[in-house]
């Protein structure tokens, strides 16, 4: 067996703060827009609001563009895949009535560790004098700093000039390490302030111990190379801390097949070779779940074990059999070793180049072109969408699936690059796909950016569009018209309203917005003409309203909803 003798440690990723004779006559507000790009962000998203507008004006000065949004919360969305997509987002909001709606998509970004920067506004501290009840505020001046606390992974108030540059550099910091949210609170009165002296910010820089890194990795490589059928399920973090070569480095080293989880769907091109699809538990393909769970040593790396991720707990998978590596920790079947980074480990991995066992890898489903013959007079099903949504994908295409059937359905797509397939898969946030679609636009203008939407999760920021109008992104978003939520109809059966929206004319919008085509679309064969159509079109928006029948579901929806029915 091949063995590391030098321990690779991953690369610094963090960017170090500007020398201080470059800072010395800058503002706060201008120190902070400088190390926003540092960390190579270019767009902020936000609505602006009297407590922030101050450094509005900063941020329109200076070479960030400032995207406008229609939500606070939209605009949450749009930062979190801007960060997906591009590595870092900034959100720009102003005081309590803006910071507190951005609560939820902060939340999504936290629990599936997207970093995003949430820049607030408050009043300023000679306002505060005599504790006067100004207008935004909650209880006391700290309520919304106490409240993102929960919702961060470091945060700052910048209300003292000494120590602002550094407590700067600390949270942008703490948001590329931990790949997570992070909270900077900035008074009015202090964005121009020019601090007359400055503490530098002491980096802590992250290692692991190298001894347990060693011993580590030669547990696993022999685990590896003693299983008869070994397997990779690979997840999200490998995207998020940029890890997606190594894990194909080691797959193609040591022949070991690859699947991933539901959230970390297209963190690894799924027509590669090594590619087995996706691990969803009973919830999946059953060729899939066997191919995993009949395997007698399984690397799950950065994966996190959520119960979307592992098909509502019904993963069949044994701790004895498994090496379990994240950002936070490492388990080798019942060992456990820490102070190891999970770049360090998969990086040694894969220098380390493990022999596995052979297998015979079957082919992911979806991937024949001419699996899909048209029916042109059959009505459109959300199955049959899919299927002909896969024969336009290619490695240009960014695929954003809001939560429900549209989620479900989508994991079937065969996406062709890496990192091309966006969906809160584990916070499950409704209202994600539209907004999402503005940050990965701005991520990558030139992408063909597909959103698949229900119409409940649509109804709550879909108006977004008007975002991308305004910006000229010819965005297609397909909205699948089952008059309500359809995956709660199958999870809780019954004749209940309350599962019910009321019916828009969803083709009619761009007429309303001002920019784009909308498409009405009963049958497979309309779909098909519209979708070809849609395709060739990049002067604007694409709308494509799909009427679907109010029993219509993907399979893995019925699965879901077998096994969560009983707990609903």
């Amino acid at each position: 067996m091949s063995r590391p003798t030098t321990i690779p440690i991953a690369p610094n990723l963090s960017h170090v703060a500007p020398p201080a004779e470059s800072v010395a006559q800058l503002t706060i507000g201008q120190y902070l827009i400088r190390r926003l790009q540092d960390y190579g962000i270019g767009h902020v998203f936000g609505i602006p609001g009297d407590y922030i507008l101050n450094f509005y004006a900063e941020l329109e000065k200076s070479p960030l563009e400032v995207v406008g949004c229609t939500r606070e919360d939209c605009a949450g969305f749009a930062a979190d895949a801007y960060a997906r997509v591009h590595g870092m987002g900034a959100v720009c909001v102003t005081y309590c009535v803006g910071g507190l709606s951005l609560c939820n998509s902060v939340a999504g970004a936290y629990a599936e560790k997207s970093p995003v920067v949430v820049i607030t506004g408050s009043p300023g501290l000679r306002e505060r004098v005599n504790n006067p009840l100004l207008h935004h505020r909650v209880r006391d001046f700290r309520t919304q700093m106490e409240v993102f606390e929960k919702l961060c992974i470091a945060g700052t108030d910048l209300s003292d000039p000494v120590v602002a540059f550094r407590e700067i550099d600390r949270v942008l910091d703490a948001a590329n390490r931990y790949k997570r949210p992070v909270y900077i609170e900035m008074p009015r009165d202090m964005v121009g302030v020019v601090p007359e002296m400055q503490q530098p910010y002491q980096r802590p820089v992250p290692t692991s111990d190298r001894n347990t890194l060693v011993e580590a990795v030669r547990e696993a490589a022999e685990f590896i190379e003693r299983a008869e059928r070994p397997v990779i399920v690979a997840g999200v973090e490998l995207h998020r801390f940029g890890l997606q070569d190594k894990l194909v480095e080691l797959a193609e080293a040591s022949g070991i097949a690859m699947t991933a989880t539901m959230l970390g769907k297209s963190v690894v091109r799924e027509t590669h070779p090594l590619y087995v699809g996706l691990y969803e538990g009973a919830m999946g393909d059953d060729t899939v779940t066997r191919f995993v769970e009949e395997s007698d040593c399984v690397l799950l790396l950065g994966t996190f074990m959520t119960d979307i991720n592992l098909g509502i707990y019904t993963a069949n998978l044994d701790p004895a059999n498994c090496i379990y590596v994240t950002s936070e920790q490492l388990r080798i079947r019942h060992h456990h070793y820490h102070n190891v980074l999970l770049e360090d480990f998969v990086t040694s991995l894969a220098e380390a180049r493990p022999k596995a066992a052979p297998r015979v890898v079957p082919r992911p489903k979806g991937l024949a072109q001419d699996a899909y013959v048209l029916a042109a007079d059959a009505p459109i099903t959300i199955t049959r969408l899919i299927a002909r949504l896969n024969q336009a994908l290619d490695d240009e295409t960014i695929v954003i699936a809001d939560i429900g059937d549209s989620l479900f359905a989508a994991t079937e797509l065969v996406t062709r690059g890496r990192t091309e397939f966006l969906s809160p898969a584990y916070y499950t946030s409704m209202g994600f796909s539209v907004p999402a679609a503005v940050g990965a636009q701005f991520a990558r203008p030139d992408a063909r950016v597909v959103v698949v939407a229900g119409d409940g999760a649509f109804q709550m920021t879909g108006m977004e569009m008007s975002t991308l109008v305004r910006h000229g992104f010819s965005t297609i978003i397909i909205v699948l018209d089952n008059k309500g939520y359809g995956t709660e109809r199958f999870l809780h059966p019954g004749d209940w309203s309350f599962n019910n929206v009321h019916p828009w004319q969803y083709h009619r919008l761009p007429e309303v917005l001002g920019g784009g085509t909308g498409y009405e679309v009963l049958t497979e064969g309309e779909f098909d003409d519209v979708l070809e159509k849609a395709w060739a079109d990049r002067s604007g928006i694409s709308l494509i309203h799909v009427h679907l029948s109010l029993d219509d579901r993907s399979k893995a929806l019925d699965r879901l909803a077998e096994k969560l029915k009983h707990r609903v």
